[in-house]
């Protein structure tokens, strides 16, 4: 592999890292705009599930607090029947349309509810809404390990506190890589040629994750509120850079 490349998939990983130590989420995102660039994407979505995994144990290490299991379990039931069916699509997938729905969909919601005074709150559906939700986010864990954009967000609009957010996020992702992970391997996506990969994405993340964590404990929930958000908008607008312009070529020949 070219040395350029390497250095993306270090440098991918080290901010992907900070930003899951202090947001709960999102390492694939963050990783995925990196690495799109020089990456086969089905390696970029199994070094993403890896990466994400490892941040998520040294988190659930980090940060404990929360904890509500009556709040979590209905994401975790949801998310566990919906990883197959990610699993099963991913190898008929279109990833740039894909990357197109879903980033569209951050890039023109999330500054909605940034910028609004008032954000909106949704306390209908109960826990078959959030089982739903957690279905949604096993399909794009199986996809890709997106296992947090959507319950996020769906969190978010709950009008969930930092810290029930926060437990929610973690542990759903946690739950989720982790199926995820064994599925790639059971279904032989993970090969000896990734290890010296996977080498490279575990020291790369392991400190910014730390300090990510860290960050997180200093500040209050308006912050909080407003760095998920930014982290979605940002990752929505990173999702139509890496496939509007291949889409376009695309759809013009």
């Amino acid at each position: 592999m070219a040395t350029d490349a390497i250095y993306i998939i270090a440098i991918g990983a080290i901010v992907a890292g900070f930003i899951q130590g202090l947001s709960g989420f999102a390492f694939s995102m963050v990783s995925m705009s990196f690495w799109a660039w020089v990456l086969d994407p089905r390696l970029a979505a199994t070094l993403a599930v890896f990466g994400a995994l490892t941040g998520q144990i040294l988190a659930a290490f980090s940060v404990r607090r929360g904890f509500n299991l009556n709040l979590l379990w209905p994401f975790i039931l949801g998310g566990l029947a919906g990883i197959p069916m990610g699993v099963a699509v991913l190898p008929y997938l279109d990833m740039d349309w894909f990357k197109v729905i879903l980033g569209a969909l951050l890039v023109l919601w999330c500054p909605a509810m940034l910028f609004s005074q008032q954000l909106p709150r949704i306390t209908i559906g109960g826990r078959l809404a959030d089982g739903i939700v957690g279905i949604a986010g096993g399909i794009m864990g199986g996809i890709g390990g997106f296992t947090g954009t959507l319950p996020t967000l769906w969190c978010t609009i709950r009008g969930y506190n930092r810290d029930a957010q926060r437990a929610v996020i973690q542990n759903f992702n946690l739950s989720m890589l982790l199926v995820t992970m064994c599925t790639y391997l059971a279904t032989g996506m993970i090969t000896t040629e990734m290890l010296p990969l996977f080498a490279i994405v575990l020291p790369a993340m392991l400190i910014p994750t730390l300090l990510g964590t860290r960050f997180y404990t200093k500040i209050n929930d308006v912050a909080f509120r407003k760095i998920i958000l930014t982290l979605l908008t940002c990752s929505g607008i990173a999702l139509l850079l890496s496939s509007v312009p291949s889409l376009l070529e695309r759809l013009s020949a």
